[in-house]
């Protein structure tokens, strides 16, 4: 037995692996998704999602791809997980997920090939998408340059292409180091973390889909977890997980307030502290670094990187 037997659960309701059918949908999480949404159907040119670490900014990412259908978009998401990106890099990578083939080294030829397919996928019916997770890593004055040049691309009347940057509000500092950048930003929005009602639902949402036929968490354990967690998706994720675990040691039907203030103890926390964020894995067309053959060919590919709050601490995907 281990502790979903214990609490008759079917699946692990509050791992960090992403996966789709968790996804809460918070009013906030409403708010932006409709925001970004309406950006890339009317191909406004580029969006500004920031929020603090662990707050969904991924998550959101992964939704807006899936929603976008792929009978009106030609969509990717390039997930950043290193800062050593360079521009080259960059459009070749942003080349090969919108379907071009074989693209050249020559920067200027490859900008043509880029410009060749973007209009193939307008004059077909379609949108082009890229949003790109881990945006503050972007953080050179030539990227940012890339990214406006990319902009220009248009035809009359139309963006040929829009993006979405999804990442830490340093991602605003990084426009700075090219204004005219800057005043391309057609919406922005902010993902703050959840309010405590949030919390609770979130809290339900999870344990509904994981199969739980009854609440296994006292309300003072839920207001703690708010507390503790500071409305940060991910660490509430890591506090509920682990006191499900020493429910179960302990053989405890219900967890308590003292039981989330014990695990919050071992786990460093003390109210609003979230851990360190860690690269996570990608969905539909998100690309590995350049050595792995399935981002050369633009297949999807999943990185198999789960978040890991603690040392010795590894929770299988």
């Amino acid at each position: 037995m281990n502790y979903l037997d214990y609490y008759q659960l079917a699946q692990e309701p509050f791992s960090n692996a992403p996966v789709s059918r968790f996804y809460f949908n918070s009013p906030q999480h409403s708010q932006a998704l409709v925001r970004l949404t309406h950006l890339c159907a009317q191909m406004k040119g580029l969006g500004i999602l920031v929020g603090d670490i662990g707050a969904g900014k991924t998550t959101l990412a992964r939704r807006l791809l899936d929603s976008l259908p792929e009978t009106e978009y030609e969509a990717a998401l390039l997930v950043i997980i290193h800062s050593g990106v360079t521009a080259s890099w960059l459009l070749k990578r942003i080349a090969l997920q919108l379907g071009v083939d074989s693209p050249s080294e020559d920067k200027l030829t490859l900008l043509g090939q880029l410009y060749q397919r973007l209009v193939r996928i307008y004059e077909s019916g379609k949108k082009a998408v890229v949003l790109i997770d881990e945006a503050q890593m972007l953080a050179t004055r030539e990227l940012m340059e890339e990214f406006r040049g990319l902009l220009n691309l248009e035809v009359p009347e139309r963006k040929l292409i829009s993006l979405v940057f999804f990442g830490l509000p340093e991602i605003e500092q990084n426009l700075r180091l090219d204004p005219p950048l800057a005043q391309r930003v057609a919406i922005k929005y902010r993902l703050d973390h959840l309010a405590q009602e949030s919390t609770e639902a979130y809290i339900k949402h999870r344990l509904r889909l994981a199969g739980a036929s009854r609440m296994p968490f006292t309300p003072e354990a839920v207001r703690a977890v708010h507390q503790f967690s500071g409305g940060t998706p991910r660490v509430i994720n890591t506090l509920c997980d682990n006191a499900l675990f020493e429910g179960y040691v302990a053989r405890s039907p219900m967890i308590d307030e003292a039981m989330i203030a014990r695990v919050a103890l071992d786990l460093g926390l003390d109210g609003g502290t979230a851990p360190v964020e860690s690269a996570v894995p990608s969905p539909r067309k998100a690309p590995a670094p350049a050595s792995t053959p399935a981002a050369e060919k633009g297949k999807p590919i999943n990185l198999g990187e789960i978040d890991r709050y603690l040392a010795g601490l590894a929770k299988p995907s």
